[in-house]
């Protein structure tokens, strides 16, 4: 019995030490969840995965171009921090507030199993992503939000042993929400995300 999980890169297996993160696990970690979006089977999330997979591509090439300097992604911030390029810090900061988007969406489903994904989705985009967002990307996000499947549908696909699937879910989760957390007090603790 495989799940969605197996095989994958799991946010529960990136290395934190001393609250640094590793850059190249976390990387492949996101690229896995980017690949949940297909599970949601709307062509409204592709808006969702390319602006993730096109900020994972930004921490990527800062990665390959300076391996020493980005090794953790709070000093991949810091190599950035005094410089006029921070593109790299900036693809960051995005991608991890669309994990954040992403781990409270599937928090409040795993939470509420009354609510379904439209609700549980819409919820989590007003209290994260919305803030951010003009007048002309917030009705793309409402369109993929209306377009979520059914709940019995989703977790269906996430696998057919559904007590596996909880908790791997449960897991994946857990490590998601710590990175989030860690990645987002560290931003805010040296305003590194200032005008980004």
């Amino acid at each position: 019995m495989t799940t969605f999980f197996d095989g994958k890169k799991s946010f529960a297996d990136v290395p934190i030490v001393d609250t640094k993160i590793d850059t190249a696990a976390f990387l492949e970690a996101s690229e896995a969840l980017v690949k949940l979006f297909d599970l949601l089977g709307s062509t409204a999330f592709a808006v969702v995965q390319k602006d993730m997979t096109g900020n994972i591509e930004k921490v990527r090439a800062k990665l390959l171009a300076d391996p020493a300097q980005a090794s953790t992604l709070q000093d991949l911030i810091l190599s950035e921090a005094g410089t006029k390029s921070k593109k790299a810090t900036q693809g960051l900061l995005w991608l991890v507030r669309g994990l954040q988007f992403t781990a409270q969406a599937m928090r409040n489903t795993v939470n509420d199993p009354s609510k379904e994904l439209q609700a549980t989705f819409t919820d989590a985009y007003n209290k994260t992503l919305s803030k951010y967002h003009g007048m002309l990307v917030k009705p793309i996000f409402k369109v993929a939000m209306m377009a979520c499947p059914y709940r019995k549908d989703f977790f269906q696909k996430l696998g057919d042993d559904q007590t596996k699937v909880n908790e791997e879910l449960e897991k994946w989760l857990k490590a998601l929400e710590e990175i989030v957390t860690i990645i987002m007090d560290f931003f805010a603790k040296g305003d590194y995300g200032k005008g980004l």
